[in-house]
């Protein structure tokens, strides 16, 4: 039994089951603050741990969109839920490359990732909470981050809760469930409140689906693998289909402008990341198989290029970003 499953099941004992979003939230932040949980030692492997060419895609995406808003001197780069900072590092140097000399700011709370990104993005500043991020333009990016938060899942209007039964860990009832995520809804509107007031742009990157619907997405990953979601509490990566439609819609209401949703394959393409692997390949012949596996990896119509959905929200003041078309 893990420590925090025990501290669980203490809980439920003495006050009675607990939501699914309760769990959720008390799994990953445990999950999180004792681990690196990334590449072939840990549970999943994200984009930009595939290939730079992927940050270097964020990266002119934001300057483009920078700079056609006129560069305004005080945009600061923010990212959400950072990893190991390798995003942060490849997207600020094409950043860098087009004149962007802004403040990096970091939401992130585990401590053992913060060392990582200290190392990969030197003189970043971190915050707990997306609210504690400065009120300037923003050029954002979250990948994988909505996905962490947690959910609530109802069957027929009642909320589905986590108790004990015969001695293991069990959902109190089962049926038709319905998905919602305040906490997902309270990210994206803070970001959105702060681009419609200060200016900028936000890119999401997640696994999701376009428009809301009843289904049962809570998932859990360990070592590569999907597993169940109730066992070993803490020791496995908890995550929840984004729903598009429901987060397009909260960054509207907060005043901010939205683009379509478009697949990870549509968006990198457009933003010409074969011309980039092309590029990388003829610097480099001898990992030019390697580039055309990562290239594949990233937009493959069986990998992740139609797995994972982007969207982006902006001010109204700022051009729509690149990718979207």
């Amino acid at each position: 039994m893990t420590p925090l499953e025990r501290a669980l099941r203490e809980r439920i004992g003495a006050e009675g089951p607990i939501t699914v979003e309760t769990y959720m939230e008390a799994c990953n932040a445990y999950y999180y603050a004792t681990r690196d949980p990334l590449g072939v030692g840990g549970d999943f492997t994200t984009a930009p741990e595939v290939s730079q060419m992927f940050g270097e895609m964020v990266g002119a995406a934001l300057a483009d969109c920078w700079k056609r808003a006129g560069a305004p001197d005080d945009a600061i780069y923010a990212e959400l839920g950072p990893g190991r900072g390798t995003l942060a590092a490849d997207a600020l140097r094409v950043l860098r490359s087009a004149g962007f000399e802004g403040e990096v700011h970091l939401v992130e709370t585990s401590p053992v990732l913060r060392e990582s990104q200290a190392s990969a993005v030197p003189g970043a500043m971190w915050h707990e909470d997306i609210g504690d991020l400065p009120a300037k333009p923003l050029l954002l990016v979250a990948n994988e981050f909505l996905d962490a938060l947690p959910i609530r899942q109802h069957v027929s209007g009642v909320e589905r809760r986590v108790t004990v039964v015969g001695g293991g860990l069990a959902f109190d009832r089962d049926g038709e469930i319905i998905e919602t995520s305040p906490a997902r809804e309270a990210a994206v509107a803070a970001i959105a409140t702060c681009l419609a007031a200060k200016g900028g742009v936000a890119i999401f990157i997640d696994y999701g689906h376009e428009q809301s619907g009843a289904g049962d997405t809570l998932q859990a990953l360990r070592h590569h693998r999907y597993a169940p979601v109730l066992a070993d509490p803490g020791e496995q990566d908890l995550t929840a289909h984004v729903d598009f439609e429901a987060a397009l819609e909260v960054a509207m209401d907060a005043g901010a402008s939205a683009t379509p949703v478009v697949t990870q394959r549509e968006w990198l393409i457009h933003l010409e990341i074969e011309t980039r692997a092309q590029s990388l390949s003829r610097a480099n012949p001898h990992h030019a198989a390697n580039v055309r596996s990562q290239l594949q990896r990233l937009t493959g119509n069986s990998e992740m290029g139609e797995l994972f959905k982007v969207i982006a929200i902006h001010s109204p003041d700022w051009p729509e970003p690149a990718g979207f078309a």
